[in-house]
């Protein structure tokens, strides 16, 4: 099967083509026109991604990018970012009922105005241009969590009104 999809970058109008091939029983290799490879297949395979694998990583490195320019922006470009994406899959009906994202990143140089304000515009950048996310959100929910760090809280929830996370064992 080949997919076609539309090149962000304006200097390079033309599609980028999808494919994969198969290279043995259950796996393939993914292949992108742009030269980009992927290995796919079951987790028993070795050194592949799982398709459900790609799909989380799809996940995190869109909210990763959607969130970047944002970050570098105001804590410099080689700031360390992280985000782990998990949610287990619900192998009777063969999908994934949730999915949470965790973006890591050092806020603790800013003060308290600075990062709330820091937080908005990171949940805003991935809400309005994280294509994958908001593919993804119309039809599984996903929680997106922000460690800003040491001495600070996660925060996770809705552009208007991020919260502390409430941890196993924690008061309400």
């Amino acid at each position: 099967m080949t997919e076609t999809t539309a090149t962000p970058d304006p200097s390079n109008p033309a599609p980028t083509t999808l494919w994969v091939e198969r290279t043995g029983t259950r796996t393939y290799t993914g292949h992108s026109s742009r030269g980009a490879e992927v290995l796919i297949g079951p987790a028993e395979a070795g050194a592949v991604f799982t398709p459900g694998e790609l799909l989380k990583i799809a996940l995190a490195g869109c909210t990763g990018m959607s969130a970047d320019n944002a970050l570098s922006r105001r804590l410099g470009a080689d700031v360390p970012v992280t985000v782990r994406v998990s949610g287990q899959a619900d192998r009777e009906n063969e999908y994934y009922p949730a999915l949470t994202e965790e973006l890591v990143v050092d806020l603790s140089s800013l003060d308290e105005a600075q990062r709330v304000r820091l937080l908005t515009v990171v949940r805003r950048a991935v809400d309005q241009v994280c294509t994958v996310g908001r593919t993804l959100s119309r039809s599984t929910p996903i929680e997106l969590v922000i460690d800003p760090g040491p001495g600070a809280e996660p925060v996770s929830g809705p552009l208007a009104g991020l919260t502390p996370v409430q941890h196993a064992g924690s008061e309400a």
